[in-house]
């Protein structure tokens, strides 16, 4: 089967399609909407929808039109079907939230910047929230992190799909670096441990939480012995 136009989604109709271009932690620049604004004009394109992951879709576009649309927005593809990181979901938190305790917005592009192109068993999504209210959906990611006045918590197999999962916290109280070496940690387990298209929730509900924590967190120095609770 031929592959469409690069970063290109074919549609329900057969002939146009969608692209996704990346908006870290849902962070655009007036630039990058100045750029949507003129192609969607110069293209006839009849679609923008925001997905639920904090970016734009243009929808509707021919497929002798993609190429020149990615080169003039100048900006990278947003995959959304790719096994590879997709995005990474994040909140305001300190940087403008009343509620914040934690820096979510910062965390959350440095790991989008780290992990975007990873290359791993199934497609993955992140959230990042600065307080317990949870406005990054982090139990519902893939790779969760929630920020609470102590610090970090990490939150690995969640998922908001057609099978819904609850993620597992599997650390507390870390620091943003910590967080960013244990998420490498979970994301390297998971490449190297998960069946082909296997989402992350399958893969805990298949190997086990307590396998998780024996095989990765015991070779975590900041994280205690006592704090793993094995059976």
């Amino acid at each position: 089967m031929a592959e469409g136009p690069r970063g290109a989604i074919l549609q329900r109709d057969k002939q146009s399609y969608a692209i996704v271009p990346r908006t870290p932690a849902g962070i655009v620049t007036p630039e990058d909407l100045e750029n949507i604004v003129k192609v969607a004009r110069r293209y006839e394109i009849p679609v923008i929808k925001i997905t639920s992951g904090q970016r734009m879709v243009l929808v509707g576009i021919k497929e002798e039109d993609v190429e020149n649309i990615w080169n003039e927005l100048g900006m990278t593809v947003g995959e959304a079907t790719a096994p590879c990181v997709h995005y990474v979901q994040a909140c305001p938190g300190t940087v403008v939230c009343k509620y914040g305790l934690q820096d979510s917005l910062t965390l959350g592009l440095e790991l989008e910047e780290m992990y975007q192109d990873m290359h791993l068993p199934a497609k993955l999504k992140m959230g990042v929230s600065g307080c317990p209210r949870c406005c990054g959906e982090s139990h519902l990611r893939d790779i969760g992190v929630l920020g609470k006045g102590n610090g970090w918590t990490v939150i690995f197999g969640g998922n908001s799909g057609g099978r819904p999962r609850i993620g597992d916290v599997v650390a507390k109280d870390l620091s943003a670096d910590e967080v960013k070496d244990l998420v490498k940690r979970l994301l390297v387990y998971y490449r190297d441990a998960a069946n082909p298209g296997e989402r992350t929730a399958r893969f805990v509900e298949r190997v086990g939480l307590d396998a998780i924590k024996s095989d990765v967190l015991s070779q975590v120095p900041y994280i205690p012995l006592e704090d793993l609770n094995l059976k």
